[in-house]
């Protein structure tokens, strides 16, 4: 029986391949930028609330210091998960990204609540006409919280952890255009109605669109098998392999929010055991083929006498 860890560096260890570390850091500017923009945006509709006397403009400005925790929130875990491994924390911190991006989803959902709350309160006391003054600063939380959500545009796509941040600006975004949108046709025709039930068709849009950000990040959270990876071409590449009789507990994972540090851990029944170079070739070719980065195999004699724990295949 013999171990091969075949993780990584690229400073020529045989059969050692790793990924860069995530690049989350890349963001740091839009995370800046986007926390500054909305601490000031905060303040604006905290003066102008009070000054207007407007409930509204005030729980609009709590809702948008939760934007400025949410980016915070996933810059922490971006800038966490470039930092070095430690004693304790042998994987590093890539996995902060996951955590921070189901964070980010709950808070959205849970802003989403809130505003139905609110919505619906609306519905049965109808307000008195949106002032000019809300109108105006909820134009310009179109502004700040679009312009933010397209600094996150270009990396929303690959990492979840940059989704959740792009998701957020981008539903108080909408909000604010419902707010215009609704005050503007209210202030005309005096349809007090008309605001919450354009805030509901909101609500109901921004819930859909944000399901697959919840739905992914509860995938990597539970260490599913990363979207681009096919289990079974796997498992056939693996037993394809020269004199490979079976595996088992074959499992594969994403170690990051973003996708690509990806993880694969088997155990491979070849009589004789395997060399250095054998292994080497093994990883190598787990990369190539599927961009797999980290690849711990155990390849044993015979299948051990305590049997597969998981996912015992053998050839056809």
């Amino acid at each position: 029986m013999g171990h091969s860890h075949s993780h990584s560096h690229d400073h020529g260890h045989a059969g050692h391949v790793h990924a860069a570390p995530p690049t989350g850091g890349k963001f740091s500017a839009a995370f800046a930028i986007g926390i500054g923009l909305n601490l000031a945006f905060v303040a604006a509709e905290t003066a102008g609330g009070l000054w207007a006397n407007s409930s509204a403009l005030l729980s609009d400005a709590g809702h948008n210091l939760s934007d400025v925790l949410s980016l915070a929130l996933a810059w922490g875990a971006a800038w966490l998960a470039g930092q070095p491994a430690t004693g304790r924390y042998t994987f590093g911190y890539r996995g902060a990204t996951i955590q921070a991006a189901l964070l980010n989803a709950a808070l959205l959902y849970g802003a989403l609540g809130f505003i139905l709350w609110e919505t619906i309160d609306h519905l049965r006391h109808p307000a008195p006409v949106n002032g000019v003054a809300v109108m105006a600063l909820a134009g310009a939380g179109i502004l700040v919280n679009g312009f933010t959500a397209f600094l996150f545009h270009a990396g929303q796509k690959d990492d979840v952890n940059v989704r959740g941040a792009y998701l957020h600006m981008l539903t108080d975004a909408l909000v604010s255009l419902g707010v215009v949108v609704g005050g503007a046709v209210t202030y005309f025709t005096h349809w007090t109605w008309l605001d919450p039930l354009l805030s509901l068709g909101l609500l109901v849009v921004i819930a859909v669109g944000s399901w697959g950000l919840l739905r992914d990040t509860i995938r990597l959270g539970l260490q599913a098998v990363p979207d681009g990876i096919d289990l079974e071409k796997v498992q056939q590449f693996l037993l394809s392999q020269p004199q490979v009789e079976s595996l088992h507990d074959l499992h594969i994972w994403s170690m990051s929010s973003d996708g690509h540090d990806t993880a694969l851990m088997a155990h491979l029944v070849r009589p004789g055991g395997a060399d250095a170079a054998w292994l080497a070739n093994l990883s190598a070719g787990l990369l190539r083929e599927f961009h797999i980065h980290h690849s711990t195999v155990q390849v044993e004699d015979a299948l051990l006498p305590e049997g597969c724990h998981s996912g015992c295949v053998a050839h056809a």
